[in-house]
């Protein structure tokens, strides 16, 4: 599932490409034929992302709500093909395309549906939201803090590769309840978060690591992954430790695969 700094990148390229234009929005496939009918040849406001969920703003009250999931993407075009494939959304104009394919959420909604489905967003880092409401439910939960950055009510947008990144940076055991973090801890977390989220909307993938620890500067080739980007712990399972040279760990953690490193993160 495609993380927050993804959806980011998503909701300003489609600003960038249809932003104050009058477009047209039909439905190849047909399951969004009904609503895209509503919108097809009115003004596209703007896009604006919430964690993993994306709201698109057209004239007259008109949201679309869209969620990928696990297997929605997005295509972006600078010409208008013939629809191939099953294409949930399009929206064009002469010059530029943008096709929805597979997600887990499209719909049409009203602005008072749009605040309600917002409240229940957690703070988002890239959006420099106050995260004053996550800390005071982190700091006093029982819960592993792997599973609570998890939980998109207390940090929207951040997925499992993030969750895995930014624990290892602070040297946090996964399975640290919430309430053994302190208060410096959780801002430092958040802060992290906020930094390397930036940067993913910026390059499009997910580094993490130091410049002391980057391919060229350890002598090691580059990671090879879908993802992208240089990490730590991600994906990682059995290799060394960049910092310590111990065997990187994975297990299970409420449906969710988790790595770590069990001599840095004691």
């Amino acid at each position: 599932m495609p993380e927050g700094h993804v959806v980011h990148r998503q909701a300003r390229e489609l600003n960038t490409l249809f932003g104050g234009q009058v477009v047209q929005v039909s439905s190849p496939q047909g399951r969004f034929a009904q609503s895209a009918s509503v919108i097809n040849h009115t003004t596209f406001i703007k896009a604006h992302a919430f964690g993993k969920r994306l709201f698109v703003n057209f004239e007259q009250g008109n949201v679309i709500h869209i969620h990928l999931g696990l297997y929605g993407k997005w295509a972006f075009l600078n010409h208008v093909p013939e629809p191939v494939g099953l294409i949930r959304l399009q929206i064009s104009t002469p010059d530029a395309c943008a096709q929805l394919r597979g997600p887990n959420a499209c719909a049409l909604i009203s602005p008072p549906e749009m605040k309600i489905m917002k409240a229940k967003i957690g703070p988002d880092p890239i959006r420099k939201d106050d995260p004053g409401i996550s800390r005071t439910k982190v700091l006093a939960s029982a819960t592993p803090i792997g599973v609570l950055l998890m939980n998109q009510t207390l940090f929207a947008g951040v997925g499992n590769i993030y969750r895995a990144e930014v624990l290892f940076r602070s040297r946090i055991d996964p399975q640290t309840p919430g309430k053994a973090l302190t208060r410096r801890q959780f801002d430092a977390l958040w802060d992290d978060l906020v930094e390397l989220m930036k940067v993913g909307v910026r390059s499009g993938r997910i580094d993490t690591v130091l410049p002391q620890h980057m391919p060229k500067a350890m002598g090691r080739s580059p990671r090879e992954d879908r993802h992208g980007g240089e990490v730590y712990v991600y994906r990682r399972a059995g290799l060394e430790c960049f910092m310590c040279s111990s065997e990187i760990a994975e297990s299970d953690l409420r449906g969710r695969n988790l790595f770590w490193c069990p001599q840095c993160q004691q």
